[in-house]
């Protein structure tokens, strides 16, 4: 049985959130106080088995993704979604609108009904909260298949002596 599978069966609960690179954002969810596993990967496109490479080009459809396993007595989704908000730019990159090209988009993965509505409310108090200027283009979609990325993807900050100087 794999690792999250068996959490899943554990009681924890999974998140996955598209937000720029996958490096940073795994780097950062992972030292919040509840979540007790991640992996990266792809998500959302149509190309099966997907590596870094392809996804890479932008054109798969695919997102960079963390995938999040996580106790929701010790965090809420809620406390994810805020996160979320905090550790990427969700917003159109010029006035025209235009999305972020490939796979650095902007997306809340949804895996239940409950985190699809905590989403879209989480979406509606930051589009007026007036904290970004442009608007906000991130999507909500429904969880698709996970395509875990090759290992020396997971933890990559951990990994490496560039990563600790971006996350401290």
């Amino acid at each position: 049985m794999e690792l999250f599978e068996k959490l899943r069966s554990e009681g924890y609960e999974v998140a996955t959130f598209a937000a720029g690179s996958f490096w940073i954002a795994e780097a950062i969810f992972r030292r919040v106080q509840g979540v007790v596993a991640t992996a990266v990967g792809y998500m959302g496109g149509e190309l099966e088995y997907p590596t870094y490479e392809e996804v890479s080009v932008g054109d798969t459809g695919h997102f960079e993704v963390v995938q999040i396993v996580y106790d929701p007595n010790v965090v809420p989704y809620v406390k994810l979604l805020e996160l979320f908000w905090e550790l990427h730019n969700p917003t159109a990159p010029d006035e025209k609108g235009e999305k972020v090209p490939g796979q650095y988009g902007s997306v809340i993965f949804y895996h239940n009904d409950e985190q699809k509505s905590l989403a879209i409310l989480s979406k509606r108090e930051i589009e007026s909260s007036g904290k970004f200027r442009k608007d906000i283009i991130t999507e909500i979609r429904p969880a698709a298949r996970f395509f875990r990325a090759k290992e020396y993807h997971q933890q990559y900050f951990e990994k490496t002596a560039s990563g600790g100087h971006i996350i401290k």
